[in-house]
């Protein structure tokens, strides 16, 4: 594959209700079948009127901005001082919602299109039913990257451009099957336009000639790189995590039953010493027999037993600094990816079937198991 990336020159100011069709065309009649226009979305979003008045300076600017940023917000993901990184209603994880404030008045703002999937989709039909040019169309947007200094490109919006080239299942000149391998070409072909756009030089439109993967139909969208939740590793920033965990961990309820798989001994021992020593002696019942009848107290699929004890004798105070301890046992097995159930046990139906040290009398049974 031999690309040619070529800047769209002469386009000039746009405002709401402009014809990007048009302004394209008249910039580049030289624009042909295949190509694919890589298109800055602040000028869709200038022709869609997605602009914001604001005052040029002051706590009034920024108390406009800060409400503008709470509308285009869906959630929180990270906070550092003045800085927010969130998550768009398109799905896009981007500082500040991708409101701009660059090559605009600045009495404006510049928010994202509200569907630039489907500001592509019709810039692309335009040019077909007009010009009678079939192109690839991908709108972006510059974001950061975690873990990576500096700034690139992405694509926010595509058609006629299949998202994703997926090579899974196919295998590498060594053997190998790939298994996860799929490359992101709609977020290439956006970093490939920036080369030659820039962020200064008002050429907001390139085209990548020679890429061979323009479709018939619209396709998916730019919408389809975004990641489902339950895939995402990093949902959230360190604090907000942390805020999350702690939220939960107060709030952690009783399980009614568990998954029957087993679970790891090592994963209950870890909690235990992540613990560490405090007022409450915690018995991991480790014997299959012991801990087999234990287990019938228990709820159903429940894999592992700890009994939580203290001498016969200890005062109320003990007994209430049990009951934190318990909390922070399940708090660190809940970290574990476990779930706990606590069990109202009898004293003696415990102790008949479980060997505690003279002298210590349990609390009752704490259930472990994977969540079902």
């Amino acid at each position: 594959m031999v690309l040619e990336i070529h800047p769209v020159t002469g386009i000039g100011e746009v405002t709401p209700g402009s014809d990007l069709a048009a302004l394209v065309m008249v910039a580049a009649d030289w624009i042909r079948d295949g190509d694919v226009l890589v298109v800055t979305s602040k000028i869709v979003s200038k022709a869609e009127g997605r602009l914001v008045e604001v005052p040029e300076s002051g706590p009034e600017r920024d108390a406009v901005r800060d409400a503008v940023l709470a509308a285009e917000t869906a959630r929180v993901v990270a906070r550092r001082g003045p800085t927010r990184i969130v998550q768009t209603h398109h799905g896009l994880v981007m500082a500040a919602a991708g409101i701009d404030a660059s090559n605009v008045e600045p009495t404006r703002l510049v928010l994202l299109p509200v569907d630039p999937d489907a500001s592509a989709r019709a810039l692309r039909a335009a040019l077909r039913e007009r010009y009678d040019v079939r192109v690839g169309i991908v709108i972006t947007d510059t974001m950061g990257r975690p873990w990576r200094l500096g700034l690139t490109d992405v694509a926010i919006g595509a058609a006629g451009v299949a998202p994703v080239r997926d090579y899974r299942g196919h295998v590498d000149p060594y053997g190998n099957e790939l298994r996860v391998t799929e490359m992101a070409d709609v977020d290439e072909l956006a970093a490939a336009g920036e080369l030659v756009k820039g962020k200064y030089d008002q050429v907001p439109v390139a085209v990548v000639r020679g890429y061979p993967g323009v479709t018939d139909d619209d396709g998916p969208g730019a919408r389809a790189l975004v990641r489902d939740a339950e895939q995402d590793m990093f949902s959230l920033g360190t604090a907000e995590a942390r805020a999350r965990g702690a939220a939960e961990a107060a709030t952690l309820a009783d399980a009614t039953s568990f998954a029957h798989v087993p679970v790891d001994p090592e994963l209950v021992a870890a909690a235990l010493a992540t613990v560490g020593p405090v007022g409450t002696a915690f018995t991991h019942v480790t014997d299959h027999g012991v801990r087999d009848k234990l287990r019938d107290l228990a709820p159903s699929g429940t894999a592992e037993v700890v009994v939580p004890h203290l001498a016969a004798a200890a005062d109320r105070w003990a007994l209430a600094a049990a009951g934190a301890d318990v909390h922070r046992l399940r708090a660190a097995l809940a970290s574990a990816g476990l779930s706990t159930a606590w069990v109202r046990a009898e004293a003696a139906a415990i102790t008949g079937l479980a060997a505690l040290p003279p002298g210590q009398e349990p609390l009752g049974l704490l259930a472990v198991g994977v969540p079902g």
